[in-house]
């Protein structure tokens, strides 16, 4: 029997994604959220009192190397770097503050999504594809995603969702989207990965993907976001097809992976 026919989902600047002013003041808010947590936590005997700006620094160093890890494929969450940043300083932040903050600030951003995507999610429902998401969270949990998701009525179309804090694993590690297509049913010769970087388009080779397609159409980033998770230019990336449209991903699906009859 032929193994069902999947495509995954990169989340970030491929269906949900905020203009570069807006990312801006998301990213400095997730610091400032940590600098809350951290400020409230109890200090341990002999340590260092510390101002707010040096708060926010360890944080920043914490959340630098986790982008470093995730980079080589190793997953660190957002709960191990405020954990990591309160043993630096001498503080015990309490397990779960720093997600409570972030479901907070999740709330009350105003995310955007890309204008044609539930159109093209559910033409490929419609058509017998098994659907996936694999997400990068480094700095948010997976779980507080789903509400952005159901938000646009995103996740009504996911068989799977793959959320790297869930996981050992980050995109590029081949593991992240073998564990996504196996869910799916599927194998990795029956499965395409769409995304907007090098994670996506290098994870699916590694992977062994049948194909990999790069989406230009919502690379307008923040510098702060492009400093940190998309500094390789597009020319570097061996994709096996790129679009700036998600509907153009239709006829590239078919040509790779054949509805059934």
């Amino acid at each position: 029997m032929t193994a069902p026919r999947a495509v995954t989902f990169d989340l970030w600047h491929t269906l949900v994604y905020l203009p570069p002013a807006d990312e801006s003041t998301y990213m400095a808010r997730l610091t400032e959220a940590a600098v809350e947590v951290l400020a409230a936590a109890p200090t341990v005997p002999g340590a260092t009192p510390a101002t707010r700006s040096e708060l926010g620094e360890r944080f920043d160093e914490e959340s630098r190397a986790a982008v470093l890890a995730a980079r080589e494929g190793r997953s660190v969450t957002p709960e191990q770097q405020i954990q990591a940043a309160g043993r630096r300083l001498g503080r015990r932040p309490a397990p779960g503050a720093y997600e409570i903050a972030i479901a907070a600030l999740l709330a009350r951003t105003e995310f955007l999504v890309e204008p044609t995507a539930s159109e093209v999610l559910g033409t490929l429902r419609d058509e017998g594809y098994r659907l996936g998401l694999i997400s990068n969270t480094v700095g948010e949990p997976g779980r507080l995603l789903r509400p952005v998701l159901a938000q646009f009525g995103l996740e009504r179309f996911f068989d799977v969702c793959v959320f790297s804090d869930q996981q050992p694993w980050t995109k590029p590690a081949p593991e992240i989207f073998r564990a996504a297509v196996a869910a799916l049913g599927s194998d990795p010769q029956h499965a395409i990965h769409v995304g907007d970087g090098w994670p996506d388009v290098e994870g699916a080779r590694r992977a062994g993907l049948r194909a990999s397609v790069l989406f230009t159409g919502l690379q307008q980033y923040a510098e702060e976001y492009r400093a940190i998770y998309a500094r390789e230019r597009t020319g570097e990336l061996d994709a096996t097809a790129t679009i700036a449209h998600l509907p153009e991903l239709l006829p590239i699906v078919h040509r790779f992976l054949p509805a059934a009859p």
